[in-house]
């Protein structure tokens, strides 16, 4: 039967469920509704857009008209929900000349996450910018093409700040990372964070960690930290981290969860089951300890559209979970983490071990052949596997997508010697990395 669904909020979460759904169901109207301009456009893309790694920047937009003529999608643009009723099932929708209601059969929310801005003194917004959304993109991408700045800081060195501390200096600028912890990239573990912020090094990027922002000076281009020392930046990047938005659910009575994220069923319902959410908003299950998880990446969104789609089209397929399986590139490096880490792990009270290894990405004799650091954790007496990182020059990727699908399919550390794993010499050795680190890691077990 055809239904109306309206959908508040676009990119992975909304846009991709619009596709998803019309893929099943050719008959129900569709609207879109998003209070920026652009209804789909790829957020990872960005840093690369600004380091002149990706050249056009059209190429990280596809344009509404297109969406909508491809997907028989009505998209508006320049359009915010600000309020939800759910008893006569309709929304409120400003626009910049109107303020009108729409009434919905089906209502899905796709806020996303806005990004984490300390509230501290002396900040000056044109020198200091977060990375989040387009307008943020071209306002970091004018700025240095208008101002030509020597020097940029970032705070904060997880995904965001990682890429745009490359992308920056591939422009030129001297960079210098500064976050609170006493690490790079907490997803790793600390041993495996050291490779990275030796890498950094070597390139000529400053470390500044286990400290923080206090504040700003001299119009926002000084940084005064917690520790009482300072710096001089021409730009500085906010890479501090998102929160999920959430306005519109509380505002509407809908539950939050133990994250402070929406919290949804199974099959993506909120408490109101004619209201769906998904994506960067939304609280979901951690697949190994089966706690309250909230992930901001691409690939939960993509697989929570599907399950919505199927589930308004009258199949039920339950989103089983989140192992927040991730990589980037650090210049030469790539970094890989999937499942947890030894602080997520103690956090929760697990016992475990912990197998690491140093091998190379393909047979020493054949040209090209690199560093690369696997770990493992997983428990002392089963085997079963925890998380698993990865760092190196070459073939991290294809090592980090094994070890995820042997989380994801309960293998155990023991079973990973077991995996017969493609051998030439241009690719890995007859003995894969992940078979290796298996067979250390069923040692330290028996």
């Amino acid at each position: 039967m055809a239904q109306k669904i309206l959908i508040v909020g676009g990119v992975g979460g909304g846009a991709t469920v619009a596709a998803q759904i019309r893929r099943n169901d050719k008959e129900s109207e569709i609207i879109m509704f998003d209070k920026g301009d652009h209804i789909s456009f790829s957020n990872c893309g960005m840093p690369y857009y600004i380091g002149k790694v990706v050249e056009s920047r059209d190429d990280l937009l596809i344009p509404a008209s297109t969406f909508s003529e491809k997907y028989d999608v009505t998209i508006r643009t320049g359009s915010e929900v600000t309020s939800i009723d759910r008893q006569n099932k309709q929304i409120q929708v400003r626009n910049e000349s109107d303020i009108y209601k729409e009434t919905y059969d089906k209502l899905i929310l796709a806020p996303g996450a806005s990004a984490v801005v300390p509230n501290v003194t002396g900040r000056n917004e044109a020198c200091i910018f977060s990375l989040h959304t387009v307008p943020d993109m071209d306002e970091i991408h004018n700025y240095i093409k208008t101002n030509q700045p020597k020097t940029a800081a970032i705070i904060g060195a997880g995904f965001i700040g990682l890429e745009m501390v490359e992308n920056l200096h591939a422009l030129g600028l001297d960079c210098t990372i500064i976050d609170r912890s006493d690490q790079v990239m907490k997803s790793v573990d600390k041993n495996m964070a050291a490779i990275i912020e030796d890498h950094l090094n070597e390139k000529g990027v400053k470390l500044i960690l286990d400290d923080g922002l206090a504040g700003y000076s001299n119009e926002g281009k000084t940084i005064q930290l917690n520790s009482g020392n300072s710096l001089h930046a021409d730009m500085t990047i906010m890479a501090t981290g998102v929160k999920p938005n959430t306005r519109l659910a509380i505002d509407a009575s809908l539950k939050l969860g133990n994250t402070g994220a929406i919290s949804v069923s199974e099959y993506m319902q909120t408490t109101d089951p004619d209201i769906y959410a998904l994506g960067d908003a939304v609280e979901t299950k951690d697949l190994i300890a089966q706690t309250p998880r909230h992930t901001a990446l691409a690939w939960p969104a993509h697989r929570q559209a599907f399950i919505i789609a199927s589930h308004l089209s009258g199949e039920n397929i339950p989103y089983k979970g989140t192992l927040g399986s991730s990589i980037l590139k650090v210049f030469d490096l790539t970094v890989g983490a999937t499942g947890h880490n030894s602080a997520t792990l103690k956090n929760l009270g697990y016992t475990f071990k912990e197998a690491t290894l140093q091998s190379y990405s393909h047979a020493g004799y054949y040209p090209g052949s690199d560093k690369l650091w696997l770990k493992i954790l997983f428990n002392d007496k089963t085997g079963s596997l925890y998380g698993a990182h990865v760092v190196g020059f070459d073939g991290v990727d294809k090592r980090l997508a094994v070890l995820t699908t042997a989380i994801t399919a309960k293998l155990t550390a023991r079973d990973l010697p077991e995996l017969e794993l493609a051998y030439a010499p241009p690719y890995s050795s007859p003995k894969d990395p992940v078979n290796v680190l298996g067979y250390k890691a069923s040692a330290m077990i028996d």
